[in-house]
């Protein structure tokens, strides 16, 4: 989306029949699909609020993370919602965290230090026990273990699922995405953990420019759905 004269005053938050609404001079804010843009809890509504007044003359869309998170569960997730699930689920079947290196050895045991607590975790939170390889192969994951896992991702609610939607899709793993909702880790351990091969190359070889940006995008996305996330449950 491109940015647009700001042209309102005032950013308030107000009840709404289903949650809270966020209005721009007393007018409801609308998503782009033209759906009220309104809230499930208070919280998450004041900081949407709090996107649109930190406007200067233009709205740009892309400092408003929650706002955009908002509008995806809203026009997304809750018209497609069997689509999104699907997507968030698939990532099971070929998680970051069930693929390891098998050299050098201090990469492997970076990775095993990582993300092997995680597995341990899902088992115990989810039931799902995945398998991990070092050899460059297809992985057949347990089809009870891809089950419990989608049954999982189907209990979140719209908001929630769009949050998980994106940590999935920025880590490359649900595992670390059900984690971070789990409150097993937090958004800077969330990032962390996905980067592990890349922290790990640079710190051999360097980091040029556009992986910096890239790097830097990444941890602001997987952190500004962990606040979404943390706000929709209140």
């Amino acid at each position: 989306m491109k940015a647009v004269k700001r042209v309102y005053e005032r950013a308030d938050v107000a009840a709404a029949r289903e949650g809270y609404a966020v209005a721009l001079d007393g007018r409801a804010v609308k998503t782009p699909g033209r759906r009220p843009l309104v809230l499930p809890t208070a919280a998450l509504a004041e900081a949407v609020a709090a996107e649109w007044r930190a406007q200067a003359d233009e709205v740009r869309p892309e400092t408003m993370p929650l706002t955009r998170l908002a509008a995806t569960a809203i026009d997304r997730v809750a018209e497609v919602r069997a689509q999104v699930v699907g997507e968030v689920a698939g990532y099971a079947a070929a998680d970051l965290v069930c693929h390891r290196a098998a050299a050098p050895p201090e990469l492997a045991a970076r990775q095993a230090a990582g993300w092997q607590p995680l597995l341990y975790w899902l088992d115990e939170r989810h039931g799902a026990r995945l398998a991990t390889t070092d050899e460059l192969i297809a992985l057949d994951q347990p089809t009870e273990a891809l089950a419990a896992l989608r049954a999982a991702v189907e209990s979140f609610d719209d908001f929630a699922l769009a949050a998980l939607h994106a940590v999935t899709s920025a880590c490359g793993s649900l595992v670390i995405a059900l984690a971070l909702a789990g409150e097993r880790i937090d958004a800077g351990e969330a990032w962390a953990l996905s980067e592990i091969d890349e922290s790990f190359q640079i710190e051999r070889w360097g980091e040029d420019d556009e992986a910096a940006r890239r790097r830097a995008r990444l941890r602001d996305e997987v952190q500004a759905a962990a606040r979404f996330l943390a706000l929709s449950r209140g």
